[in-house]
């Protein structure tokens, strides 16, 4: 017999030593050992993976199938340990996919939202709502990725962004636009001037001088939405932070950054 809490710690250091991050993996692993050893069983079976993983029972499909992945990771590690180990075989939970289409911004509407969270009370704040807004639609990155900046990720002579927390816990670098830099230049002048002793090392600050949280930016940017009259009439899909990656051009879903960075597209954002 297996102990299943030191498997589990095992197994998590393990994969973190690979560079994964395992965000819910130590906190599920955690309850999933303790409703095996609630059951009486002494190792792992498919049914009580699979009872344990749909609950709640009037949870999402999704999430049952997020559950139960995480334990047929660990499963497949502890079964080269336990011959007795049983792994829960992919799609017993089917997954069902579902993925939000985008609203799509005209190059009106970017503007639109930059003169909204321009009018905010509070200028810091402002600035920097507006130029993440721009930021995030000129050069097509994901909004995390735009939060996750720190200030030496700005290449100033090169004109380009270091970003260490793409997708898929990937390094990339993104070129931006001269009018782009120059914005970013802009910005931390404000940010400086009324954040001198920030708290955090991050390019974006809240008013404390903190990292941004990804949930307040989305709760302001539905109110800027909302401010700057969006959504349009006739559209099915609500404005999403994330979608100022896209725009339409001439009838043509194109990331706002892939033209402005050869300067093609009037789409020039400011720091003040």
């Amino acid at each position: 017999m297996t102990d299943l809490r030191r498997a589990v710690d095992d197994y998590i250091a393990l994969r973190r030593s690979l560079g994964f991050k395992l965000g819910s993996h130590p906190r599920l692993l955690a309850d999933f050992v303790a409703y095996v050893q609630a059951a009486g069983a002494e190792t792992i079976t498919i049914e009580l993976a699979v009872s344990w993983a749909a609950q709640p029972p009037d949870g999402n499909p999704g999430w049952w199938s997020q559950r139960l992945g995480v334990v047929r990771g660990f499963a497949a590690h502890l079964r080269a340990f336990d011959p007795g180990t049983e792994v829960p075989p992919a799609g017993l939970l089917p997954r069902r996919s579902y993925r939000p289409e985008p609203y799509v911004y005209l190059p009106a509407e970017v503007t639109a939202l930059m003169v909204s969270a321009r009018a905010m009370a509070d200028p810091l704040r402002a600035a920097t709502v507006e130029t993440l807004i721009g930021l995030i639609a000129s050069c097509g990155l994901r909004p995390g990725e735009a939060l996750s900046l720190e200030r030496n990720d700005v290449d100033w002579t090169e004109g380009m962004l270091d970003i260490r927390n793409a997708k898929f816990n990937k390094h990339r670098q993104v070129p931006v636009h001269p009018s782009t830099l120059d914005a970013l230049a802009a910005y931390a002048q404000v940010r400086d001037r009324y954040c001198p002793r920030p708290a955090s090392a991050t390019f974006f600050v809240s008013k404390a001088g903190t990292r941004l949280i990804h949930t307040d930016v989305d709760r302001t940017f539905a109110a800027i939405a909302t401010r700057a009259g969006l959504p349009r009439p006739g559209s099915a899909h609500p404005p999403r932070l994330h979608g100022l990656r896209h725009y339409v051009d001439g009838g043509v879903m194109c990331p706002v950054g892939l033209l402005l960075q050869v300067g093609t597209v009037p789409v020039v954002i400011s720091g003040a």
